[in-house]
């Protein structure tokens, strides 16, 4: 996938120099911090477990150079994958610190005129959002294979020719389905990439069609990393985080 690529061709100087302090693979999230203080968040995508191993390869990579976790965003494991986003959000963490805030999505909302009359598609299932959609009486159609929501070809369909907005989960990234999400946006498609998991960098996401990144850039590293031991979710990992967004 070429966004895997652009995302390791982006950080592999910096992942040169630094090395891992602490990755902590939660059952809801995985946490990395680094040695140059960042602290970066990505879901867990344990893909089909079907046995006690999640990874059957014994490596240590803290106190290790980051690259060597960095090239795991290329690897056919979901959860090496979910490390090394975890680590690029890390790598990122100084840029993410000085990006604005959005804490109740007002901004999304005005930027993109999301209001009665607007068609929001949304690929996962965002709850919080869709109660606010439905209270607002938004049309929205929804896209989750967890949740056994939408029909792929039909869902497509929608983008092309029916939606005005979509909210694109993140985790998108770590399945590997961002770009083929994305080619089936039509023409006036604007699209929102969001959640705990994204990817703060705008240069990550030139050969798509993404007009904003909404993410979570942690805030007290000790709380974040005790919420993922614990298996908390993003409820949790919002109190002790901000909102921010990127317009692209």
């Amino acid at each position: 996938m070429l966004l895997n690529q652009r995302l390791y061709d982006l950080f592999a100087d910096k992942a040169n120099g630094v090395k891992i302090e602490i990755l902590s693979l939660g059952l809801g999230y995985t946490a990395v911090t680094q040695s140059d203080s960042g602290i970066g968040l990505s879901y867990t995508q344990f893909g089909d477990k079907k046995s006690c191993m999640a990874l059957n390869q014994l490596i240590d990579y803290e106190a290790n150079p980051a690259i060597m976790l960095l090239e795991k965003i290329k690897s056919e494991n979901t959860v090496e994958r979910s490390m090394a986003l975890a680590l690029i959000n890390a790598l990122n963490y100084e840029k993410a610190l000085l990006l604005p805030e959005d804490p109740d999505n007002k901004i999304m909302f005005d930027t993109f005129e999301i209001g009665t009359e607007s068609k929001v598609a949304m690929v996962g299932f965002f709850g919080p959002l869709v109660r606010y959609f439905k209270e607002k009486n938004v049309s929205l159609e929804i896209l989750d294979e967890s949740r056994n929501l939408g029909i792929k070809k039909e869902f497509y369909g929608k983008l092309e020719n029916w939606a005005d907005v979509l909210l694109l989960t993140s985790t998108s990234i770590l399945n590997n389905s961002t770009e083929e999400i994305l080619a089936n946006a039509g023409q006036n498609l604007k699209t929102v990439m969001l959640g705990p998991s994204t990817p703060m960098v705008k240069e990550a996401f030139e050969h798509l069609p993404v007009h904003m990144l909404a993410g979570t850039v942690p805030i007290n590293k000790e709380k974040i990393l005790k919420a993922v031991r614990h298996g908390m979710g993003t409820p949790v990992l919002h109190k002790f985080s901000r909102k921010s967004f990127l317009k692209l």
